[in-house]
């Protein structure tokens, strides 16, 4: 019974997966040969947020990594402190 749900799950990650690819690969290899007055280009944001949003995502990914290692070593210092006294 469990395998039918991590199936489930897989299923739906790699739907949601695959409409994100392709929604941002519309995005920003097709949308900025579209004519500006065409009501397709009703369903995009505009072309700045292409660049924006990986880069937020990038940064803040980055952050929380960096963050969690320092945490990390810090925790280990600790622990290497107290095992030395």
């Amino acid at each position: 019974m469990p395998q039918l749900n991590d199936k489930a799950v897989g299923a739906v990650l790699l739907a949601i997966g695959t409409f994100v690819f392709t929604y941002y690969s519309i995005w920003t290899l097709v949308i900025p040969f579209v004519d500006v007055e065409q009501p397709i280009r009703k369903l995009f944001p505009p072309q700045w947020f292409a660049i924006a949003i990986p880069v937020f995502l990038l940064v803040v990914g980055v952050t929380g990594i960096f963050g969690f290692l320092s945490f990390v070593m810090l925790q280990s210092g600790k622990k290497a402190a107290k095992k030395s006294t």
